[in-house]
């Protein structure tokens, strides 16, 4: 039965991992392109990311708490964890343009393309446990 439960839960995680990516790509595909095209304008490299990334964190709330993770908890509570994943997350991309273009002198074009995978594996797993996870019940099958 513990086994079963298991499949089932690896299962379900690996659904859900497809439809974030498709979810993410949809939304971070354009947000780059917008980023892309901020920074050929003039706009600093950390402000068009902090533009962006209120604009793609706010979309991507509805796109992952109804078609990825189908949650139907309460949107305050839900909202509020999602807030707060995704604070630490522009603390992760804010940190990784600085330490890599502003320090060390990379481009900023390559390092914030690498920036938002490294932030979306995070989310991910923030969204799973933390964010759109059943906070009444086990996160994990029993084993």
């Amino acid at each position: 039965m513990a086994e079963s439960a298991r499949q089932d839960y690896a299962a379900s995680s690996l659904q859900q991992l497809i439809r974030y990516g498709l979810v993410g790509i949809s939304i971070n595909l354009l947000g780059y392109l917008l980023y892309l095209l901020l920074t050929f304008t003039g706009v600093t490299p950390k402000l068009a990311m902090s533009m962006l990334y209120f604009v793609g964190a706010v979309a991507g709330f509805w796109g992952n708490r109804r078609l990825t993770f189908m949650h139907q908890g309460s949107l305050i509570a839900s909202g509020t964890r999602y807030l707060l994943a995704h604070g630490l997350g522009y603390l992760i991309n804010l940190t990784i343009l600085v330490t890599f273009v502003d320090w060390l002198g990379y481009t900023h074009q390559w390092v914030q393309a690498i920036a938002i995978f490294v932030v979306a594996g995070y989310l991910f797993v923030a969204f799973k446990v933390f964010v759109f996870a059943n906070l009444n019940g086990p996160a994990e099958p029993e084993t």
